[in-house]
């Protein structure tokens, strides 16, 4: 099974609900094995950074199993999360009860392009290892903005690709290990060999920057983490 990198018409949607789905019982576990848990780090980074302003409520797209959610619960009154995949809220919903959250943490079914949500609901707006799954990417980050109040910031962090000496043995655990990695203990094929081609095909850096402003960001950066293996990205509404 092939995924488009990018579509508008909803046939990508629906590939990456299917392959998250599937996944969902033992995505948590994949991502601490893959990054030997610095996937945590980089999003205390992202919370670290979202806590230097108060945040009333704050918005995580593609949530998935609710990581990203559960750490701004620490620093935003309330939070919402949303994600296209049933199974991965399934899972978060699980997390969000052991930590007694339910009453200021939620979480939602529904996809990037059409957030159910009024203008300028909330204060802050989050997506960890998500945008690269959009349907439709300047769409998702455009509607992002919308639920965003004037001044209200977005921060995204992202897989890119490091350069320099670090490149050669990324790549080939990214496409070789992790892929394999992947399958054997998901059971799930394609969701691995996904991974890799999202990330290729991803506009990083400059171009992503460069999107962020056509659709109405401002004060755009770009914050290599790990020598270039993730980026963060921060922006104003």
């Amino acid at each position: 099974m092939e995924v488009k990198p990018y579509s508008t018409d909803g046939s990508k949607r629906q590939e990456v609900e299917r392959m998250f789905d599937a996944i969902s019982p033992r995505y948590d576990l994949l991502n601490r094995l893959f990054s030997l848990g610095i996937d945590q780090r980089w999003r205390r980074k992202v919370i670290r950074m979202l806590a230097e302003e108060p945040v009333t409520h704050l918005l995580d797209v593609a949530t998935g199993t609710a990581d990203l959610a559960l750490l701004g619960a620490a620093h935003a009154t309330r939070v919402t999360g949303v994600d296209v995949s049933e199974g991965m809220l399934t899972h978060g919903r699980v997390k969000v009860d052991r930590a007694g959250l339910d009453d200021r943490l939620q979480l939602l079914r529904a996809a990037s392009e059409a957030l159910p949500f009024p203008d300028g609901t909330f204060d802050a707006a989050t997506v960890a290892f998500g945008v690269r799954n959009f349907d439709d990417l300047q769409g998702g980050m455009r509607e992002m903005g919308r639920v965003l109040r004037p001044g209200g910031r977005l921060f995204v962090l992202e897989f890119s690709k490091p350069r320099g000496p670090l490149a050669p043995f990324f790549r080939f655990y990214f496409h070789r290990i992790m892929p394999a990695l992947g399958r054997w203990i998901s059971g799930d094929a394609a969701a691995y060999a996904y991974l890799p081609r999202s990330v290729d095909a991803f506009p990083e850096g400059p171009a992503f920057v460069r999107l962020l402003e056509a659709v109405g960001f401002t004060n755009v950066r770009a914050l290599a983490l790990t020598g270039g293996v993730a980026t963060l990205y921060s922006a104003q509404r």
